[in-house]
């Protein structure tokens, strides 16, 4: 994988600054209609899409500061607006490790209030508490609840030879997959209604941490 140089911090700093200013609004009559509304790291080149085999490195330093301070800032706006709504809601901030371009401020409401509690896996306690003690530098005055980023994959994600134009691409999606199951992950399975066996696979990418304020 190559890693490709970020240069022109200046102008990415003023770019956070227009992300939140434009982000910390929240367009209540979608929300009502929708129920649920999010905003990732709308930041170049961290939003970017790069060539096949190559990546940006994840913010760090005063950059990574600044984007979680633009996170903090945008969920303190949001929650004013939500509690306005005078209804429950869903409000959290997701914050990835060690993925922090792909954090995010979620919200829902109504039918959607519970949605995201199923999003990611739970880890035992010890495990949550383990991690937290490892982890630097989250802000104090959230709680924080400790979640794995996990990549999903099933039994019958390669296919046949035949889905592809080629047996060339059918050969690399197939070893890419095999890879992947090489990783620590958990396995469930459940059956279809014509009665096939599926096998699903979740492999852990990092952690997750939902924030919320205390």
């Amino acid at each position: 994988m190559n890693i490709k140089k970020i240069r022109g911090h200046k102008r990415i700093w003023k770019d956070i600054e227009t992300w939140v200013n434009d982000n910390s609004i929240l367009d209540i009559e979608n929300l009502k209609n929708r129920q649920r509304e999010y905003t990732k790291i709308w930041v170049s080149p961290y939003c970017d899409y790069t060539m096949h085999n190559s990546e940006y490195p994840e913010p760090k330093g005063k950059t990574r500061g600044k984007i979680l301070n633009g996170l903090i800032e945008i969920y303190t706006a949001w929650k004013k607006q939500l509690d306005a709504l005078g209804e429950p809601y869903y409000l959290k901030i997701w914050l990835n490790d060690p993925y922090f371009s792909q954090s995010q401020v979620v919200c829902a409401i109504g039918d959607f209030l519970n949605f995201y509690d199923l999003t990611f896996f739970k880890p035992d306690q010890a495990y949550a508490d383990k991690m937290k003690a490892q982890i630097k530098n989250l802000p104090s005055e959230f709680n924080w609840e400790c979640r794995l980023d996990e990549l999903h994959l099933n039994s019958n994600e390669v296919g046949e030879p035949d889905d592809y134009y080629s047996e060339e691409e059918y050969f690399k999606e197939k070893h890419w997959f095999d890879a992947q199951l090489k990783r620590p992950h958990r396995k469930t399975m459940s059956k279809s209604e014509d009665g096939e066996v599926i096998e699903y696979y979740s492999i852990k990418l990092g952690h997750t941490w939902l924030g919320s304020f205390k």
